[in-house]
């Protein structure tokens, strides 16, 4: 055997059995004429000591080994003189008898510690080294707890896993598909599903009325830290259920897995409309760790005063810093800097200081009486020590997400938006359609298959704008985790969806035919919802991207640094896919 025990479960009760460790060497010590080897496995450390007075070439063998070798030792348990309480195995050692070198290292380019010297684009360089890091191995770890208490919480609700296709058809209404050329049918080609959306409504079609899969997705999308071009979704349908049964069921769910990982008791989750999140904290995914919630403030200052910006603006709001009066004009300056950044868009800020001596100071105290600016403090419930931050614009909704921009500053600044606090909650009622100024009409905002509001059907030939969706998105601390909606089950309401977003009948029945088709079969009424794995697991583990929970990311450029991928392929590749390239460089 290479090893009968690993290097996180030896304990004190195990002393003086004989064991043999293998594992990687983490770091060694040489005091007079003992040497100390910490041997690191993905269990936990333990300490090894070889004794020159009881073995001399067994010690000067151990003294010849460098970080991150491979190594077999077989050795005595014994108590520690010197306890390490910061390890399991702390009250422990080795007292070493043999040693095996399985495998020499180079020295590594980073430390391999919970604190490295490596930089992102090494470590990403260098991912299977990264990966046997402590810190990092947890995450994986987590990921693994995660997707087994889904497993078995989807398995005791009836749900059957189901495996589809990764090399499907191009479905390009949503984000950009990822292509594969196809040899045995030249100038033709796959798509990497986006998601399994239109196969597990099959699967509705087909009787299997509770469906599931971790399953992988792909979209061509420009990335971010929450964002990669290939992502796992746990992804669920159901037939024969409303709105309240997906989301009573999902919501136990996160519950259990909030309970099994984190030991927190999800209450009841608020449902709140996609208006009133608009309107109340600028984004369809507010973060509730902290108020700050938003006042609309256009009759209070606009066409009240003499400041020309609030007087042409079409939306004025803020909201309330409580206890920040205080703020410098530094401070100040800097978040007006923030706001006008490109990636908020803001012309500027506004401030209105109520101080605690009961003075007011502002930057439009020259435009406004000091009636006016008591009036705001009214509006906004502003209290003495307070401090009300406000934008203005042309278009409302734009403004609003300015300013929740804005709000999330503040809540990072003032240490709000604690990662051990969890604040979920359920929006629904999202519109069924928003415009896409790229594409100069309007788009599905979930997909082209989501049930329309009942009540709101009569409205798509005219005001298709203003049709609700019967959809609704798993927000936890600000972040978007899963989403869902009811299906439309009915063909001729699919076609007329099909109609409201421009499809031609010949483009709907070459692209979504098959599905029109199975409709005809007696389709069942049915929902599905999805959460983002690697989101979730982020969240539960307390970082800042996604990265960090996926064994072999790509960076932010969509790029594989350790496989050096995506790149070229041999022209032998290309001849029998009957492809040529004519890049546009």
């Amino acid at each position: 055997m290479y090893r009968t025990s690993t290097c996180g479960e030896l304990r004190l009760s195990d002393a003086g059995k004989e064991v043999t460790l293998a594992g990687w060497v983490q770091r060694s010590r040489k005091m007079g004429g003992m040497t100390f080897v910490d041997l690191r496995d993905r269990y936990g450390i333990t300490q090894l000591v070889f004794n020159e007075a009881d073995d001399a070439t067994l010690c000067g063998d151990a003294n010849k080994l460098g970080r991150e070798y491979c190594i077999q030792v077989n050795g005595i348990v014994s108590e520690r003189q010197s306890k390490n309480s910061k390890i399991p195995t702390g009250d422990i050692e080795i007292i070493a008898k043999g040693l095996k070198v399985l495998s020499p290292s180079l020295t590594p380019p980073f430390t391999i510690e919970d604190n490295t010297d490596g930089g992102d684009d090494l470590r990403m360089k260098y991912r299977y080294l990264d990966l046997r890091r402590e810190a990092v191995r947890k995450n994986l770890e987590l990921r693994h707890r995660m997707t087994i208490l889904i497993r078995n919480f989807l398995d005791s609700q009836k749900f059957m896993e189901v495996e589809t296709p990764i090399l499907i058809g191009s479905t390009p209404e949503g984000a950009r598909d990822f292509v594969v050329p196809s040899r045995m049918n030249p100038g033709q080609f796959y798509a990497l599903p986006q998601s399994p959306q239109t196969l597990k409504q099959l699967l509705m079609v087909a009787g299997f009325d509770r469906y599931f899969q971790i399953a992988k997705c792909f979209r061509d999308e420009d990335l971010r830290a929450d964002r990669q071009p290939e992502f796992t979704q746990i992804d669920c349908e159901m037939s024969f259920v409303d709105q309240d049964d997906v989301i009573n069921l999902f919501e136990e769910m996160a519950r259990h897995l909030f309970r099994e990982i984190r030991g927190v008791e999800l209450p009841k989750l608020e449902q709140m409309t996609w208006h009133d999140a608009m309107k109340r904290f600028g984004s369809d995914k507010p973060d509730l760790r902290f108020g700050m919630e938003f006042v609309e403030l256009m009759d209070d200052l606009k066409g009240t005063g003499s400041f020309s910006v609030f007087d042409e603006a079409a939306y004025i709001g803020g909201f309330v810093v409580p206890r920040y009066a205080d703020y410098s004009r530094k401070q100040l300056n800097e978040l007006t800097d923030f706001v006008k950044r490109p990636q908020v868009g803001a012309h500027g800020l506004v401030f209105i200081k109520y101080n605690a001596d009961g003075t007011v100071k502002s930057s439009i105290d020259k435009f406004y009486t000091a009636e006016q600016l008591q009036k705001v403090k009214e509006t906004t419930g502003a209290k003495d020590g307070d401090l009300v931050l406000i934008l203005s614009g042309d278009n409302a909704n734009k403004t609003r997400i300015q300013l929740c921009s804005l709000r999330l500053e503040m809540g990072d600044r003032l240490g709000l938006r604690d990662k051990n606090v969890f604040k979920c909650l359920w929006i629904v009622d999202f519109p069924l359609f928003e415009w896409s100024d790229e594409e100069q009409r309007l788009m599905a905002t979930h997909h082209p298959f989501t049930m329309p509001n009942p009540d709101d059907i009569p409205l798509l030939d005219e005001h298709p704008e203003q049709v609700r969706a019967k959809a609704y998105d798993f927000v936890c601390n600000g972040i978007e985790v899963g989403g869902g909606s009811l299906r439309i089950h009915d063909t001729q309401l699919q076609e007329k969806m099909f109609e409201v977003l421009g499809f031609t009948p010949e483009r709907a029945e070459a692209q979504f035919g098959f599905l029109m088709n199975a409709f005809k079969y007696g389709a069942p009424p049915h929902a599905g919802l999805a959460f983002g794995l690697d989101r979730f697991v982020s969240i539960l583990a307390g970082l800042d991207s996604i990265r960090d929970c996926i064994a072999f990311p790509k960076n932010n450029s969509g790029r594989d640094v350790m496989l050096d991928a995506p790149s070229m392929i041999d022209q032998k590749q290309l001849d029998e896919l009957e492809i040529k390239l004519d890049l546009k460089l």
